[in-house]
């Protein structure tokens, strides 16, 4: 029923121009990027106004809900832009006139959606605590037992698996890292408050996320792991005099957390965008007539339908793969042969 109420109202603001032509990439846009207020379904002027919090140039701080500077108005000396460079953000103007933008704290759609997502984390995670610390280790059921076996499915699976003994030294932050993209992808499939905020679609949440693996990976790497990245085994010509293959090591350091950006991003982004693309053809055929219009709605709908439950699998696959790189990252700046060699005698005996 959410699925399908998503996709009915999904273009609940569809941009149009002056003479009525629709503007698609407008609309599309709009409902992909972020903003300061809350979209409310079937309005085009109503939205749930969020608090805007900005420094203008004389260091002086401002504090007011964004429904003052609705549909254009102006409060105390500051405006939504609307085109040019700061389209969509909130500006204001100097002593001479002049535009400027001014240092802004808002708390944006993305934003509260950030802290929506981690109350979610918290609540799912610190119930299954509270289940054990009360019942011992009898079996959770219903929700709480179903979020202890994706703990289970990720540690076993993909952490335990990969990073063996050092498994409880970084599944924390794993598993907040898995749990985090799954309900921040699965609210973003939801239109309606407090869903709707395409998070893992803005490439500035995905590129703190792969930082942050950057950070764990490097911060926490053996003195092997540095030794392979700086003066790597092979052949003496390669990293010297000309330090070829420290060069490539090193811009591999890089792009690993710049995959694990990209991929999220490009995935979640896509799969929004064809499903307002498919929403949209509705008002794209609309002056065609009512038998077009009608054929093209339930063509739309039913397409819609599909690929938000292909979402809802994608939403769970791109966390997973996320968690899944980031282990393998790690696990690779966790390797010490010399532990490896005497691992294998002890069993051995």
């Amino acid at each position: 029923m959410m699925i399908l109420l998503s996709t009915v109202i999904a273009p609940s603001r569809v941009s149009a121009s002056e003479d009525g032509e629709l503007k698609i990439k407008e609309t599309i846009f709009h409902h992909l990027g972020d903003g300061y207020g809350w979209e409310v379904p079937f309005s085009h002027h109503h939205r749930i106004p969020l608090p805007v919090i900005v420094r203008d140039n004389d260091g002086d701080w401002h504090c007011f809900s964004s429904s003052r500077v609705a549909h254009g108005e102006v409060y105390d000396g500051f405006y939504i832009a609307e085109g040019g460079g700061y389209n969509g953000k909130i500006v204001g103007r100097d002593a001479d006139g002049v535009e400027y933008r001014p240092l802004d704290l808002s708390i944006t759609k993305n934003v509260l959606a950030l802290f929506i997502s981690m109350a979610v984390v918290c609540a799912c995670v610190f119930s299954v605590a509270r289940w054990y610390r009360r019942n011992g280790y009898k079996a959770p059921r219903k929700c709480v037992g179903a979020i202890e076996s994706l703990i289970a499915f990720v540690y076993e699976g993909v952490i335990k698996s990969t990073l063996k003994e050092n498994a409880r030294r970084f599944a924390p932050y794993l598993l907040t890292v898995f749990f985090f993209i799954f309900v921040m992808n699965l609210l973003g499939l939801i239109v309606i408050f407090p869903g709707g905020a395409n998070l893992t679609g803005n490439i500035a949440v995905t590129m703190v996320l792969a930082v942050m693996t950057f950070l764990v990976t490097n911060i926490f790497g053996t003195k092997h792991y540095w030794k392979d990245v700086f003066w790597p085994d092979v052949p003496i010509w390669l990293k010297f005099p000309i330090p070829i293959m420290p060069i490539i090591e090193v811009f591999g350091m890089f792009t690993k957390p710049a995959a694990l950006t990209v991929r999220l991003f490009a995935n979640m982004m896509g799969g929004h965008m064809i499903v307002i693309v498919l929403t949209m053809l509705i008002f794209i055929f609309a002056p065609m007539g009512a038998a077009v219009t009608g054929a093209t709605t339930v063509v739309s709908v039913i397409f819609s339908i599909f690929m938000l439950l292909i979402d809802v699998l994608v939403s769970f696959i791109q966390a997973y793969v996320f968690t899944m790189l980031s282990t393998i990252f790690i696990s690779l700046a966790q390797e010490n042969p010399h532990h490896d060699e005497t691992q294998m005698i002890e069993n051995k005996l």
